[in-house]
Parts: structure tokens; C-alpha cells; sequence
């Protein structure tokens, strides 16, 4: 479990850090703790001019946007609370920042994410976020399948459930990219310079 290098463009994709979703007990790390790395891992990127992407999930009030398959646990019922899609104010504010909205589990599916990094040269993504085994899992899938280098920063990330998250760090992260702890991503872009 090491993340050898980054690519000179490598961009950050934080997936669903929302206000709805940061209310969450997270498992096996704190929500708070998962959003504090990720603002660290942006500051640094940002220092270096390297992308860094806000993905937010959203839906229709009235449900005329929810994936039609049916499931065994039914879809997202009830209201939602005002606010509950906005992007953590501990992230924003960078005009520079590119913020993506889906509608789906993964960033790539239905959004612009790919002509956004593709614009940009970017050949590697750098991954934080909730849920680990819903969003973020999904995004690393879809990294992968595009072509990506995948990089998985395995402490900014959390889930429902320490036993989902467990299972996406150890059984498939590793077939999709590079798995490690934001300290040893912020160690590896200091060392490549401003």
C-alpha cells in the first residue's frame, strides 16, 4: 500500500463532501477528520497550480431524477434539508476550483469530469471523499476506465460501514490504482517541487 509517484498533472477529485453528507457517522474515520485531510491535500495541490475538483451529488426535489432500477433498498426517501448538497465551506471559495455536480454514483457518468481533466492534460487523479464504497468506489472505477492513473488517499475517505470500507481499500482499490495516507501524497508532491 504506497502511491509511488504523481504525474506532473495529476488533479484532486474530492467526491460528495456536502453539508448532507458530512453529517454522516462516518466508519472508520470521522467525517471532520476525512473533510481536514482533504483541505490539506487541496491547499497543497492548489499551492502548485494542480486541479483540484468538487463533486457534489444532487437530486430533484421531487424524485423525476432518480435512477429508474429497482432495488432491494428502494431509493432516498423524504425531504432532504436546505443546503444539504452544498460543497463544505471549508473547501470553498477557490475561484480556481472546478466543481462538478452528478446525479449518479460515479463523477464520470453523466458529468463533464473527463472533458474537464482531459482540457487540463490531466493523466492522474488523486481521490478523497464519501462514501468509500459507493462515490468514491464508483469514480475510481470510472478513473480506471478512462485511462487514469488512480492514486486513493485511504485516511480522507470514509463510509457507513468500517467493514465497506475495509472491503474497497483492500480488495479492489489495489486492482484499480495505488492506495496511501495523505501524509504520503503531501510528501510526494513536496518532493516535486513548486
Amino acid at each position: 500500500m504506497a502511491v509511488t509517484t504523481l504525474d506532473p498533472a495529476t488533479a484532486l477529485v474530492v467526491i460528495d463532501l456536502q453539508n448532507g453528507v458530512l453529517g454522516i457517522p462516518g466508519a472508520p474515520h470521522a467525517c471532520a477528520d476525512v473533510l481536514s485531510r482533504t483541505v490539506a491535500l487541496a491547499d497543497a495541490f492548489r499551492a502548485r497550480r494542480l486541479p483540484v475538483v468538487l463533486v457534489r451529488v444532487t437530486s430533484a426535489e421531487d424524485g423525476s431524477d432518480a435512477l429508474p432500477g429497482r432495488t432491494d433498498r428502494g431509493g432516498a426517501s423524504g425531504a432532504r434539508p436546505a443546503g444539504w448538497d452544498t460543497i463544505a465551506d471549508d473547501l470553498t471559495g477557490h475561484p480556481g476550483d472546478l466543481v462538478v455536480t452528478k446525479r449518479n454514483w460515479s463523477a464520470f457518468y453523466g458529468t463533464d469530469l473527463d472533458l474537464h481533466l482531459r482540457r487540463r492534460g490531466v493523466t492522474q487523479i488523486v481521490l478523497t471523499g464519501v462514501a468509500t464504497s459507493i462515490g468514491v468506489d464508483s469514480t475510481a472505477r470510472g478513473a480506471y476506465e478512462h485511462g487514469y492513473h488512480v492514486s486513493l488517499a485511504v485516511d480522507a475517505m470514509t463510509d457507513l460501514d468500517a467493514d465497506a470500507h475495509r472491503n474497497s481499500v483492500e480488495k479492489i482499490f489495489p486492482r484499480l490504482g495505488e492506495t496511501g495516507t495523505t501524509a504520503e501524497i503531501l510528501d510526494l508532491l513536496a518532493r516535486t517541487g513548486p
